[in-house]
C-alpha cells in the first residue's frame, strides 16, 4: 500500500505555521500568483524552514504539474571532451594529446545509435567540448547520419556555448548555424553552460567560455527561430547566494521576451577531478534549496528538473515534493558527471524510474523532449 504524501490538515497545518514565520509575506505572493523579489530569491535561500520553503515550491510545482512526474526514454553522446575553454569546474574537457582526451568520428557515433535501434528511444542528447579542430560539417554530418539510420528520433544538441563555437568555426551568423543545423536534423538544445552568470565567476572560473549575456543571446535567437531550449545553473562552488538569484532573474526575463525555455535543471557541482577539489560536494539541503528556489522564483518555465545523474535517485526522488516535476530520463553512457566523481549508475531502467516516482507518491508520466505525452503510468 503506498503512504499519501499530505493530507488537508497537513497542508492546513503547515500553512498556519507559515503565516506564523518570517515567510508569511511570501507565502501571500505564492497564494496571490504574485512574482517574487530578488529580496524575496534571497530570503529563501538563506531561510532554515526546509520544509516551509519545500511547501511553499510544492504549492507552485502542483498548480503547474498537478502529481505528474516526467521522465523520457533517452540516450546521451558525448561526442568529444577536447576542449578550448578548460574551466576551472569541469572534469571533463581536456587539452588535445592528453591521455583521457577523445573524439568520436561520425561513424563511431552512427553504430552507438545502431546498437539501441531496438529500444523505445525517444531522444538523443549530444553535448560536447568547444573542439578547436573539428571543421563546421562535422556537426551537420553528425545530425544528417543520425537522421539517416533513425529518422524519428528527435536530436537535442549542442548547447549555447557549443552552437558560438559551431558558428565560429564555420564563419557564419549564430541565425545561419542553427538554420543549418535544424536542416541537419536539430530539434532542441540543452540548457548546460550557462554556469552562474556572473561576470565575477565566469572571470575566475572559466574566462575563455561564452559570457552568459552572450548565452542568453543565443537561447533568445534559437527561441525566435522556434527552437525550444532548457536552462541550468551549476552551483555549489565559490558562488554567491546573490549570484544565483540574480542568474534565476536573468533567465526569467529572458523567458518574458521569448517563452522558449521548457525546463530549468540546477546541476550540483561535483568538485572531483576538477580545479576545485578542495571544495566540499553540495550538502542534501543545499540540492534541495536549489530546486525549490528555482521553482518559486522561475514563475514563467514550465518544469523544474531534479536532475538524477547529479542529485542521486533517491535526491532526486524526494525533490518531486520540493518542487521538481521531472527526472530527466534513462540517460545511458553520461560522461561529464562521472568524469566528476558522480557514483550514480550509467543509466537507469524506465521502470526503476517508475517506481522512484511512485513511491514518492506522484504519477509517472512518459514524455517526449517536448514534454508531449506519450503514456501515464497508472
Amino acid at each position: 500500500m503506498m503512504l499519501k504524501r499530505s493530507s488537508v490538515i497537513d497542508n492546513e497545518f503547515m500553512e498556519e505555521a507559515l503565516r506564523a514565520s518570517d515567510l508569511s509575506d511570501i507565502l501571500d505572493k505564492v497564494v496571490s500568483g504574485t512574482r517574487l523579489s530578488r529580496e524575496d530569491g534571497i530570503r529563501l535561500y538563506e531561510t532554515n524552514d526546509i520544509l516551509g520553503l519545500g511547501f511553499l515550491a510544492n504549492m507552485v510545482r502542483e498548480k503547474k504539474n498537478g502529481d505528474y512526474a516526467y521522465y523520457i526514454y533517452n540516450q546521451h553522446i558525448n561526442y568529444s571532451n577536447i576542449c578550448t575553454n578548460l574551466c576551472k569546474f569541469c572534469a571533463f574537457g581536456k587539452k588535445e594529446g592528453d591521455s583521457q582526451a577523445y573524439e568520436m568520428g561520425i561513424d563511431e557515433i552512427v553504430k552507438k545509435i545502431k546498437e539501441r535501434m531496438g529500444e523505445p528511444i525517444k531522444e538523443v542528447h549530444i553535448v560536447g567540448g568547444c573542439h578547436p579542430e573539428l571543421p563546421y560539417s562535422y556537426y551537420i554530418d553528425m545530425l544528417k547520419a543520425i537522421k539517416e539510420v533513425r529518422p524519428d528520433i528527435h536530436i537535442q544538441a549542442f548547447t549555447c556555448v557549443e552552437i558560438a563555437h559551431i558558428a565560429k568555426i564555420g564563419g557564419k551568423t549564430i541565425e545561419q548555424t542553427l538554420e543549418d543545423l535544424v536542416d541537419a536534423g536539430l530539434g532542441s538544445i540543452p540548457g548546460g553552460g550557462a554556469e552562474v552568470f556572473s561576470p565575477r565567476i565566469r572571470e575566475r572560473l572559466c574566462p575563455e567560455k561564452l559570457p552568459g549575456d552572450e548565452w542568453i543571446k543565443v537561447a533568445k535567437i534559437a527561441h525566435r527561430l522556434g527552437l525550444k531550449s532548457n536552462a541550468t545553473m551549476l552551483y555549489g562552488h565559490i558562488e554567491t547566494i546573490e549570484e544565483r538569484v540574480d542568474h534565476l532573474i536573468a533567465l526569467r526575463q529572458a523567458q518574458d521576451e521569448t517563452g522558449g525555455f521548457m525546463c530549468f535543471i540546477p546541476l550540483a557541482f561535483h568538485p572531483k577531478n576538477t580545479g576545485l577539489e578542495e571544495i566540499a560536494p553540495t550538502s542534501g539541503i543545499d540540492d534541495i534549496k536549489n530546486i525549490a528556489v528555482s521553482r518559486l522564483m522561475l514563475d514563467n518555465f514550465p518544469h523544474i528538473k531534479a536532475y538524477w545523474v547529479m542529485l542521486g535517485p533517491k535526491m532526486a526522488q524526494i525533490a518531486l515534493s520540493f518542487g521538481a516535476d521531472d527526472m530527466d530520463g534513462t540517460v545511458l553512457e553520461e560522461k561529464i558527471t562521472h568524469m566528476a566523481g558522480a557514483e550514480t549508475s550509467q543509466a537507469l531502467s524506465n521502470k526503476e524510474i517508475e517506481y522512484l516516482i511512485k513511491s514518492a507518491g506522484r504519477i509517472p508520466v512518459e514524455r517526449d523532449t517536448l514534454y508531449n505525452v506519450i503514456n501515464i503510468i497508472d
